[in-house]
């Protein structure tokens, strides 16, 4: 039968099928089939940011453990095989029997989904895991899941794989009558995620931002994949005392402080506690971080909606009654209270309404005036005790008032023209001739000279050159005017067709226009080219960050050498690929190898540039992303700002570990 035949019978087995749509067509997915079926729909994804997301549910747990007074240590460890272990000290899952489900409440947990003690407000007073569907979860989409439980001078124990029970719930050992706690121990299956390695620095920072949420809590990583020289696996130790207080100190360790002191916050508003913690420094950056029971709330929400008004009423009330704003020729707005401030907000809710299970967004309404109200009162009595202090933080908004409104005029000469209208787009850029961002790539090259080749030996349909002469503006110290003063950065605007500045966020980049959804940062393979590729990222950072969250920005990855020997010749991106080479084919008489080493892009011809660094069948290219933004915005002040020492300090410990996530 022909191809063309056995397209027509499945077409129409299709149709026949289709006629007789019916209750037999109607699947009911069982148990936890339905998590790993659509696994995506309840962790996220099944990438690398899905597979943490797993350990996140298993101490979230814990966690809530914690919230609810019963846990102070909870350690997790990463095993040679990437498999999770998570223990804790809290009361232990309860393991009697259900009475509903007739089967151990153990079982129950961990095998059936919105099941948990999450939804008996007399167990957990708030708690991150509002769906009761993380543990189950994580049981569904792991090839193996043991769960022990110590309580009652017992160890309890029950093993799953791919969320069902593969043994009873049984007594394994006995235990100190005042032992206590849960220990969770998987491993991820192999067939639903892309990868199953995990990432130490990840689960680092995840585990160091829930120190700082809750003061007095012990958490751990030890990771028995790595050994030092002794033998002895990498091992930290999360711990805070004062909690917000020392997660700000933590994030501005890097800046210029405008005031000493770091405002401190607690309250409690209509049953909602309300921590905030905050300070000024002498940048132009607003960096604020949002938590609602321990999640972090990265796309914001009422609670960070109640800060903001709450911060600006409070401010300006105190800047008009001491009459600091009367010889100020410029009106201030809101957005002007906020840079330069570093702040850290954690509400605990009781029934929070996020959006989805990811929880990125808080929605509850009476949380904006909990926090507003909160913060007003205690920000007032600070600025009233502290003069010196408020004088300054007054006088760092006016001066935001005034580089705003200069902004303003230069941010015009970005916007003046559309780019999509002609006669907007920079001179120097070559562009492609597909209008199709999807299919687009703009390469944004180190100098003329690797420009030229670039433009050569490129592919001009999908592939656009943009050269930069000289190295880029460094926007971590630059006021706002001054950025879009900066041709090299007004070019990267207009090429890209991004427009910065909303009503309701002056700063904010919009990319409904953008006109490329690829970003390739192609620079030198040397200490030069990392310097601009660096400032370039930082751009992105400050000034774009939706480029960079949207999985938009890359790093070309260029070889080092060319190695030669007879009729056969290689590219190698390091030193161990040359070693390779002169192996393979020189039996390892290094002299018998020709050796070029490409200084820079420019000493490549178009044809070699093409295939080594452009052409997608053959490149190599490293997508950049934000794993913590916290830690993100650390190292960018540390590596672009005034200081010196900690930068030198963090590259003598890092360079031999630097890689960015493709």
């Amino acid at each position: 039968m022909s191809t063309e035949e056995l397209r027509e019978q499945d077409e129409f087995q299709l149709e026949e099928e289709g006629r007789e749509y019916s209750a037999s067509n109607i699947q009911v997915l069982e148990g936890l089939e339905a998590v790993r079926k659509r696994p995506s729909m309840y962790i996220g994804d099944t990438s690398v940011k899905g597979l943490h997301h797993l350990v996140s549910e298993v101490v979230d747990n814990s966690i809530d453990e914690a919230l609810a007074g019963f846990c102070n240590t909870i350690e997790v460890t990463i095993g040679e095989d990437n498999s999770i272990t998570v223990r804790d000290n809290g009361r232990g899952i309860p393991v009697d029997r259900h009475e509903k489900l007739g089967k151990s409440a153990l079982e129950v947990v961990m095998t059936v989904l919105h099941a948990g003690g999450k939804f008996d407000k007399g167990s957990y007073k708030v708690s991150g895991g509002l769906h009761g569907v993380g543990v189950s979860c994580v049981n569904a989409l792991s090839d193996f899941l043991r769960a022990e439980v110590r309580r009652d001078g017992k160890v309890y124990c029950q093993e799953y794989a791919f969320g069902k029970p593969t043994t009873e719930v049984k007594v394994v050992a006995e235990c100190g009558e005042h032992e206590h706690g849960t220990t969770v121990i998987f491993h991820p299956d192999a067939t639903i995620f892309q990868t199953t390695v995990y990432e130490f620095d990840i689960l680092s920072n995840r585990l160091r931002d829930l120190a700082y949420l809750n003061a007095g809590v012990r958490l751990s990583l030890t990771d028995l994949r790595q050994k030092d020289e002794n033998g002895e696996p990498r091992r930290e130790t999360y711990y805070s005392e004062t909690g917000l207080d020392e997660f700000v100190r933590w994030i501005d360790s890097n800046k210029e402080p405008l005031i000493k002191d770091v405002i401190h916050i607690t309250a409690n508003k209509g049953g909602i506690p309300v921590e905030v913690a905050m300070t000024y420094n002498t940048s132009f950056n607003e960096n604020i971080y949002s938590f609602v029971n321990n999640i972090n709330t990265i796309e914001g929400g009422t609670h960070l909606t109640g800060f903001r008004r709450g911060l600006g009423s409070t401010l300006k009330k105190y800047a008009d009654d001491s009459k600091m704003l009367e010889k100020v020729k410029v009106e201030i707005n809101k957005d002007d209270f906020r840079e330069g401030l570093t702040a850290v907000i954690s509400v605990k809710v009781l029934e929070p309404q996020f959006e989805g299970q990811t929880k990125t967004k808080l929605g509850n309404t009476e949380v904006i005036g909990a926090v507003e109200t909160s913060l007003r009162e205690a920000l007032s009595n600070y600025l009233e005790e502290h003069p010196t202090q408020a004088k300054a933080i007054v006088e760092k908004v006016i001066l935001a008032a005034q580089a705003r409104h200069a902004a303003q005029t230069a941010r015009a000469r970005v916007q003046r023209k559309s780019p999509l209208s002609g006669g907007g787009l920079p001179g120097k850029l070559a562009d492609c001739s597909s209008k199709d961002p999807a299919e687009s790539e703009l390469f944004l090259v180190e100098g003329d000279s690797a420009g030229g080749s670039a433009k050569q030996g490129r592919d001009h349909k999908h592939q656009a050159i943009l050269p930069l002469r000289g190295k880029i503006l460094n926007v971590e110290k630059a006021m706002d005017h001054k950025v879009f003063e900066s041709d090299s950065v007004v070019n990267i605007f207009r090429a890209l067709g991004v427009t910065i500045g909303t009503e309701d966020d002056p700063k904010e980049a919009n990319l409904s226009k953008l006109r490329y959804h690829r970003v390739i940062i192609m620079t030198d393979a040397d200490v030069d080219g990392a310097h601009i590729a660096t400032l370039l990222m930082t751009f992105f950072f400050r000034r774009m960050r939706p480029i960079i969250e949207n999985g938009y920005l890359y790093i070309a990855n260029p070889p080092l050498y060319r190695c030669t020997k007879g009729n056969v010749s290689e590219y190698c991106w390091d030193e161990v690929q040359v070693r390779q080479f002169i192996d393979k084919y020189a039996k390892g008489d290094e002299r018998a190898v020709k050796k070029q080493r490409f200084k820079g892009l420019g000493e490549m011809n178009p044809e070699q540039l093409w295939e080594t660094t452009m052409d997608p069948e053959n490149r190599l290219l490293k997508r950049v992303n934000i794993s913590d933004a916290a830690e993100a915005d650390r190292v960018f002040s540390m590596l672009m700002g005034e200081d010196v020492l900690p930068r030198k300090q963090f590259i003598e410990e890092n360079a031999t570990y630097a890689t960015i996530d493709t």
